[in-house]
């Protein structure tokens, strides 16, 4: 009978340190060919345009078949609801028969900062301290002070978004988990003075981060923006970075950062460097100096959530977590 696994059974078994370690892993193999993955299918839902995606993958010579079904709706808030939620099933690799049903809200966050500080390890400058900033005050930008937290040591840390009341509840809940002062800043440009990693987790759909805010050296994290009509990065600081992806089929087709800059004629399609997979098998030259600002946009792939998702699955079995359910 398939495993039925609430949220809090996912979280119990997937500590970050874990799951970055089997993001790299992910990425590696996504970049090598060896995951058969589709571009995820969009539904707009609705005259405000939810998100409703379909994301399926397969990693051949593994147990990971599965599919993952995500929305957007940011009209959420105003229902004490999350705005991202997620379900993945898993299926087993020989009969297709489903294995597990499991709640991939907490995946879909811890997952998508995995990536992140997989990025970051890879592109940033190779100091363990830094100066970080994020722009957004939500789910994402807690996950990821969580998992880059884990790669680098912070010296400080500023956070802005458009909501005072809050940045500044984010800034005192993480100075208390972080043991550090996490300092609210009064707008974007002021939290990004200076930073050497700057989180770009927003909702929004014109551009906060201004390239003349960036320092030299810079490394710039971006996992909002999905949509092509979306923007969270001004194109010239995109124009002016070594720019990176998890997906190039992705990033050409989702991402109004790289799609609407191309439109523009701010740079071509070319500009993107390289997959973080092809930096991490060493096919390509990730950061080339001290002073280049490097772009990572993420934009979020199903072998992530398959992949995590099989690993809560296994370990979930050997804990004896959830329950068998008859579908």
């Amino acid at each position: 009978m398939p495993l039925l696994l609430a949220e809090s059974d996912v979280q119990r078994v997937l500590p970050m340190a874990d799951l970055i370690l089997a993001m790299e892993s992910a990425l590696v193999r996504f970049s090598s060919d060896q995951v058969t993955q589709p571009l995820r299918n969009v539904l707009e839902v609705g005259s405000d345009k939810s998100f409703f995606g379909v994301m399926p993958a397969y990693i051949p010579g593994s147990s990971a078949l599965g599919v993952k079904v995500v929305s957007v709706f940011d009209g959420n808030a105003k229902r004490g609801l999350e705005s991202h939620l997620a379900t993945i099933a898993l299926f087993d690799t020989d009969t297709g028969a489903l294995i597990a049903l499991m709640d991939g809200r907490y995946i879909t966050e811890v997952r998508t900062a995995a990536v992140s500080a997989v990025a970051t390890r890879h592109l940033a400058h190779a100091s363990d301290v830094a100066k970080v900033c994020v722009i957004g005050s939500g789910v994402q930008a807690r996950s990821h002070l969580l998992a880059l937290n884990c790669i680098r040591q912070f010296v400080e840390v500023r956070v802005w978004s458009p909501d005072r009341v809050h940045r500044e509840h984010f800034a005192e809940e993480e100075s208390k988990r972080f043991g550090l002062s996490v300092l609210a800043a009064e707008n974007a440009e002021e939290a990004a003075q200076d930073a050497d990693l700057i989180v770009l987790a927003t909702s929004a759909s014109e551009p906060v981060l201004m390239s003349q805010w960036v320092s030299d050296g810079a490394h710039v994290i971006s996992v909002g923006a999905c949509r092509p009509h979306q923007r969270e990065m001004d194109p010239f600081l995109v124009a002016r970075a070594r720019l990176f992806v998890d997906s190039r089929e992705s990033a050409l087709t989702e991402s109004g950062d790289i799609v609407l800059s191309i439109a523009e004629g701010h740079f071509g399609p070319e500009h993107i460097v390289a997959e973080i997979g092809e930096i991490i098998n060493g096919r390509v030259q990730g950061r080339t100096s001290l002073s280049e600002v490097t772009i990572f946009k993420s934009l979020g792939m199903a072998v992530e959530d398959i992949t995590a998702a099989a690993m809560v699955y296994e370990r979930a079995r050997a804990k004896g977590l959830g329950a068998d359910v008859s579908i």
